[in-house]
């Protein structure tokens, strides 16, 4: 069984979370993701909790299944092997602090004289050129630049989003790039470089409120766990206190809602609910009408007569609850990977290839591959006993 990326090499100066979680997906598909870390401590992210076994939560997510090559980039003997490994790599991927790769001749532009085939992805907080070119940018400061969290959170108070929103979807379009790349260069012989901001990955997630808000004169509202600008859609109290989600997203829906499960088909025709945009702006009264509705039922009760007239339900998960979902459970969608000293679950990766397993390998410690990757360079060990000594690995 081959899997697709088989054969192609990456090398990254990465940290933190985008470029870790592009090349991590890189690494599931079968390729070499040798990680340049710095002496000692490594990638910062080890250390931003202990809570699996001792090592980072974002770190063991994202990433297994790579080398870890610990270099000082400041040293001349550092720099040698990283050179070595650009001169035959396939992909180099790095997001350092705005400026810096350019100051160490690691742009695109300089990589491409010593190696015409190497595809260059460049992740940065806003972007090259414009004023914001050098700021620094982590995700909630990205989050706060798009408007994300002027949406998201109740009417009395704004809230971030509860993941690295911005992170992720930077790692995203990076690894989607880079995989586009790899296609020309196959298709054409070109290696073209790839440029990914948090801020573009992220202002392109915003685009439904961004029309919403320039053609409709507003913004969407704050509205907690409900839905903006579709009604209804929210979570309901029922009688027993738990909350039930329900969706209803066409007109087709709301018949059978208000006939099947409100007990009132007139209400279909309300001139206050007729259409999604009167449901919306008549959102308090129909809320009202629906909770009204669930104090004669427990979760359980609205949960079945909602799936007997055809509308999307849930309840509201904690992550613990997530954890043992039987959409994981059922479909045996955990698989074991090892992490320095103990091993974990992780999920399979969502993209699923017939008949290809998605590779996951161990999350490695800091500085472990060193040695093996520099003797396939040609050093002895003499050597690499030299340059631990100096402090370059």
């Amino acid at each position: 069984m081959t899997r697709p990326l088989e054969g192609i090499t990456v090398v990254s100066i990465e940290q933190a979370v985008a470029a870790p979680f592009a090349t991590r997906q890189l690494a599931d598909l079968g390729a070499r993701v040798i990680k340049v870390e710095r002496p000692g401590g490594g990638d910062f992210a080890r250390r931003y909790d202990e809570s699996v076994h001792g090592q980072a939560s974002y770190f063991v997510w994202l990433n297994r299944s790579k080398e870890s090559l610990t270099l000082d980039l400041k040293a001349e003997a550092g720099r040698r092997v990283l050179d070595e490994l650009l001169a035959t790599a396939d992909v180099f991927v790095q997001n350092l602090a705005p400026g810096a790769a350019a100051r160490m001749g690691l742009d695109a532009a300089a990589l491409a004289e010593r190696n015409g085939s190497l595809i260059v992805c460049d992740v940065s907080g806003f972007g090259s050129g414009g004023s914001w070119e050098t700021r620094k940018a982590y995700d909630l400061l990205v989050q706060c630049q798009t408007g994300l969290v002027s949406l998201t959170g109740t009417a009395a108070e704004m809230a971030k989003v509860g993941i690295s929103i911005a992170d992720i979807s930077a790692g995203m379009y990076a690894y989607s790039g880079v995989l586009s790349a790899l296609y020309l260069r196959a298709t054409t012989g070109q290696a073209r470089a790839v440029e990914v901001s948090l801020f573009d990955s992220l202002a392109e997630w915003m685009g439904q409120p961004a029309y919403y808000t320039r053609y409709g004169g507003t913004q969407p509202p704050r509205v907690g766990a409900s839905h903006a600008t579709i009604a209804p859609y929210g979570p309901y109290t029922a009688a027993d206190g738990r909350a039930v989600l329900l969706a209803v997203q066409n007109e087709r829906e709301w018949v059978a809602l208000c006939g099947e499960f409100l007990g009132d088909p007139g209400l279909a025709e309300d001139a206050r609910f007729r259409t999604g945009s009167a449901r919306v702006a008549h959102r308090a009264e129909l809320d009202a009408v629906i909770a009204a509705r669930f104090a004669e039922l427990d979760a359980d009760r609205v949960g079945e007569l909602l799936d007997a007239c055809g509308i999307a339900n849930a309840g509201l998960n904690s992550v613990a609850e997530f954890l043992e979902h039987p959409a994981l459970v059922e479909r045996d969608r955990w698989r074991d990977v090892a992490i320095p000293g103990a091993t974990v679950q992780a999920l399979v990766p969502p993209a699923n290839l017939a008949g290809v397993a998605p590779r996951m390998d161990p999350v490695p410690d800091v500085g472990e591959h060193s040695a093996a990757i520099l003797a396939g360079l040609g050093r002895d060990a003499a050597e690499i006993d030299r340059l631990r000594a100096d402090g370059v690995i």
